[in-house]
C-alpha cells in the first residue's frame, strides 16, 4: 500500500522547512541569526494558524460541541 500525503503532513513539513530555511538564512547570509529565526517563526505560526483555524481538524463547527465520553 502506498502512502498518500495528507494535509497535516504538509503542515508539519511546512513548519520544519520554514524553521530550517530561517536558520540557513541566518547562518549563510548577513541577516542576523535571531532575526532570521524570528521571521521563520512567524511563517511557521501562520502555517500552524492555517492548520488550526482555516482548515481545522473537524468536519463541521457543531463537532466542537460534542461531549468527550472518555473523560466522563
Amino acid at each position: 500500500m502506498a502512502y498518500t500525503w495528507q494535509y497535516y503532513d504538509l503542515v508539519l513539513f511546512g513548519i520544519a522547512a520554514s524553521m530550517s530555511i530561517g536558520a540557513g538564512i541566518g547562518i549563510l547570509t548577513s541577516v542576523s541569526l535571531p532575526m532570521a529565526i524570528i521571521a521563520a517563526g512567524i511563517v511557521a505560526s501562520a502555517i500552524i494558524g492555517h492548520g488550526l483555524f482555516v482548515n481545522g481538524p473537524v468536519d463541521e463547527p457543531r463537532d466542537l460541541a460534542n461531549e468527550v465520553d472518555v473523560l466522563n
